[in-house]
């Protein structure tokens, strides 16, 4: 009965329960004999979380350094732009860059410029103002010759000889005249300048004044005066005259030695 009992065969329920009993234990002994596990399993998965750590760890050390880089240039830009500097002074060259670009050239503002003065010269031509005293008579002006009639009329020079200096010194430009007067008969000479008409010779043409050439000249004529009253006081004088050619000029003797013919009858 002993050996029958030993020979016996365990049933399939006491081998899972002794396989189930035995798990544990093998696993206790892996365990013990290698506490941190299997390298070959495990190894890998560690490897790749530090990787992702470390990849984490330097993106993030970028962000901030280059988050600190841009606030550093920030404040620095701030700082320099405050005294003048900086960005501020880098976009201040860019705008009088593109203002250089957008000025006209020299031709194109030369015409703007006259183009202006056109508008401006429109402008004044339009304004107008009222007289602030209406003159409702006119003056007259008189010249004391309205009594006269003019006997010769001559386009000339008068020149006057200065005593103290020694010289031949202009008097004038205008048109030499012989007037006649009206009632008494009395011829004079009267010249005026140009433009300002002032007088530059008034005297009566007497019997003992004398036309003489001028020296190497044939269409001048000199003459002394006793009582010249141009300036306003009576003075005596050296004139001479000179025409734009000779044959204006001999015009002028005739005229001058009949206005002395006629004054002889008239002074004696």
């Amino acid at each position: 009965m002993a050996d029958a009992a030993g020979d016996a065969k365990p049933t399939p329920a006491a081998e899972q329960t002794a396989s189930s009993d035995l798990k544990p234990a093998v696993a206790e002994t892996k365990l013990a004999t290698n506490p941190i596990g299997d390298e070959s399993k495990e190894a890998p998965a560690g490897e790749g979380q530090t990787s992702t750590v470390t990849d984490t760890a330097t993106a993030a050390a970028t962000n901030v350094a280059s988050t600190a880089s841009s606030a550093a240039a920030g404040v620095k830009d701030s700082v320099f732009s405050m005294f003048g500097g900086g960005a501020k002074k880098e976009k201040k060259a860019e705008e009088e860059d593109e203002d250089a670009k957008n000025e006209p050239s020299g031709s194109s503002k030369a015409k703007k410029d006259d183009d202006d003065d056109d508008k401006v010269d429109e402008e004044e031509a339009d304004v107008h103002f009222e007289p602030v005293v209406k003159l409702t008579e006119q003056v007259e002006t008189k010249t004391h010759e309205e009594a006269e009639e003019v006997a010769f009329k001559m386009r000339a020079k008068l020149f006057k000889f200065d005593r103290d200096s020694r010289e031949w010194k202009e008097r004038g430009t205008g048109d030499v005249r012989l007037l006649k007067h009206k009632e008494n008969g009395k011829t004079r000479l009267v010249m005026r300048r140009d433009k300002t008409l002032k007088v530059c010779a008034n005297h009566y043409v007497t019997p003992d004044m004398k036309l003489s050439p001028n020296v190497g000249s044939d269409r001048s004529w000199v003459w002394n005066v006793a009582a010249d009253v141009s300036e306003g006081e009576p003075e005596a004088s050296t004139l001479a005259i000179r025409f734009a050619n000779s044959e204006n000029a001999n015009l002028f003797k005739e005229a001058f030695i009949k206005a002395q013919q006629e004054n002889e009858k008239l002074f004696t």
